[in-house]
């Protein structure tokens, strides 16, 4: 029975490690959307948002057959019920890097706004700590999951950076206020989805502790 259990926790493994890719795509294609003005990486962001809803429906189906056909306790319990509140929040990464992708489609080309650097720098960290979160809950590494925590700092002090200089294009020039106020939307989407990343570490830390961080 336990065989059986560790096999199934094996390939729960596998298939969240797939979705964390997944999203970490969506979200470099959905940022090189918007910065590059790259219509065939919006595409690819929207399909993976497809894809990541259907690999949190899979997933789901998995966990519930652990819980109801192999009844896991103490430990294992925490591991699956953490997996399942994971791909909730993995999903609403999807979604928003797929926003970002829309947004990009409303963008016309044209010489760099202020910002976009910085915004392909939260997408970047934004990336690496949905990485580092599901790469801590397969080794159960709490201090991984701690240090995503912690790195969500960055993802915030770059998004304020963004709209610092957002809100001075706007105010020093009022024609490209719409394409500020979008790209100030899809910088606020990049910092939601650290938020995200910093559920999924607590979860991580929840599976391995059995305490819910304050």
């Amino acid at each position: 029975m336990r065989n059986r259990f560790d096999q199934q926790l094996e390939t729960l493994h596998q298939e969240l490690i797939g979705m964390g890719a997944m999203c970490q795509e969506a979200i470099a294609a959905g940022a090189a959307a918007l910065l590059d003005h790259d219509p065939a990486m919006a595409e690819v962001a929207i399909a993976r948002e497809v894809e990541i809803d259907r690999q949190e429906r899979e997933i789901e189906s998995l966990c519930m057959r652990l819980l109801l056909q192999q009844q896991p306790v103490a430990r294992d319990l925490r591991t699956v019920s953490s997996a399942l509140k994971m791909i909730g929040d993995m999903e609403r990464i999807g979604d928003q890097a797929a926003d970002i992708a829309e947004i990009s489609r409303h963008l016309s080309p044209g010489c760099p706004l202020p910002g976009q650097i910085h915004i392909r720098d939260m997408a970047q960290a934004a990336a690496r700590m949905v990485d580092g979160s599901v790469d801590a809950f397969v080794k159960k590494d709490l201090q991984a999951a701690q240090d995503v925590i912690q790195y969500d700092d960055i993802v915030d002090e770059l998004f304020v950076r963004v709209k610092d200089e957002l809100t001075e294009l706007i105010r020093q020039d009022a024609a490209g206020a719409w394409e500020a106020l979008d790209l100030l939307m899809a910088a606020k989407y990049l910092e939601r989805i650290g938020d995200h990343a910093v559920n999924l570490a607590e979860r991580v830390s929840y599976s391995i502790t059995g305490r819910v961080r304050a």
